[in-house]
């Protein structure tokens, strides 16, 4: 997720688990480690591949957060101790579940998008997402940030804080709760398009649109290997309703550069999500599953063109600029199926 829900989620987390004892900050303390697990995109990777598939991995595993929380732990009870009359003891294990819980939350959250985020390393650096939550999302962002507002205000009792901050965390929660509802109307409606028009996937996965949870895109990769789809459906939308576009893929384009570990990376990383076009001189690798068609995210120039044959590439990200002009036509699709968001031609 951005940072600033990170920043609210931990900032709600830390007040909920010590904000009686601790008051405003708790809340300073809890935004903190709330963005912390993020800190792993200024390290020094050894190139754009690296960089894409291991950003969200150690700093997000669960063992890492059990093992650092009693060390962060005790240098903030030292720091601050709860209470003379409570026993350093007792301090350090309250600071210590309130450590692990923001740094735990954090990496909970990001596995509800659709990145990836490698939960259980370093016994697997498979990148879990579940992809029921946009990496932006006001719904879930703005309760949290109300009350984080309400528990830095001065001169405000806080039984009220303890209840706002409360309130907004049940709320929250029950916007993921819905958004798992939502994948599995969608997903289901979907699949009833596909068997309609008698279309046969291979991979398939979906993730909300832009800012809400209450239309999707989909991608599915054909079973024929050569081209795939995207799909836009509504909560609201009959299965016949459902929008299908499909676009051609060249992945023999890939013939003699596919053993390559950074190629062979990013198709594991993608959980084969992928696409693969010829951008002049250059094979493109575009990651399907983040952005939308003819402004995708993630691109990476995994080979060059000779005039002899296709050798491997420099990696380096390929820029699609996405335009905002059609944010308001994700909201119009939302009731009315008539509303076109994917271009009738692939771009060049």
């Amino acid at each position: 997720m951005d940072s600033l829900t990170q920043v609210v989620l931990g900032g709600a987390v830390a007040y909920a688990a010590l904000g009686p004892k601790v008051g405003k900050k708790a809340v300073l303390y809890g935004a903190a480690l709330g963005t912390l697990p993020d800190l792993d995109v200024f390290l020094p990777y050894a190139g754009e591949v690296e960089a894409f598939t291991y950003h969200r991995g150690f700093s997000h595993s669960i063992f890492v957060h059990l093992l650092f929380s009693p060390v962060l732990a005790w240098l903030l009870a030292k720091l601050h101790p709860i209470s003379n009359n409570i026993k350093f003891s007792y301090s350090w294990i309250r600071w210590s579940i309130l450590v692990f819980l923001c740094l735990s939350t954090h990496a909970l959250l990001d596995a509800c998008t659709v990145y990836g985020t490698q939960l259980m390393w370093p016994f697997t650096e498979y990148p879990f997402g579940t992809s029921n939550l946009f990496i932006i999302d006001p719904l879930y962002t703005l309760p949290l940030l109300f009350a984080l507002i309400i528990c830095l205000l001065p001169n405000t009792s806080s039984m009220f804080k303890h209840k706002a901050n409360t309130y907004a965390l049940y709320v929250s929660s029950f916007y993921i709760c819905w958004s798992f509802v939502a994948k599995v109307v969608i997903d289901y409606k979907v699949e009833q398009a596909f068997v309609s028009n008698n279309i046969k996937v291979k991979v398939y996965m979906s993730t909300p649109a832009p800012l809400n949870t209450f239309l999707w895109r989909a991608v599915a990769m054909s079973g024929t290997s050569d081209e795939y789809y995207e799909v836009y459906a509504s909560v609201f939308d009959s299965p016949e309703q459902v929008s299908i576009t499909n676009y051609p893929t060249s992945p023999e384009l890939l013939s003699n550069i596919d053993n390559d570990w950074g190629v062979q990376r990013l198709k594991w990383f993608t959980k084969g999500v992928y696409s693969i076009s010829q951008k002049e001189d250059k094979v493109v690798l575009s990651d399907l599953r983040m952005g939308i068609e003819c402004a995708y995210v993630f691109n990476f120039a995994v080979g060059q063109v000779t005039d002899k044959s296709i050798v491997l590439g420099d990696f380096e990200k390929v820029s699609q600029r996405p335009s905002f002009d059609g944010v308001g036509s994700i909201f119009a699709r939302i009731t009315d199926p008539s509303v076109k968001l994917s271009p009738e031609r692939p771009c060049t």
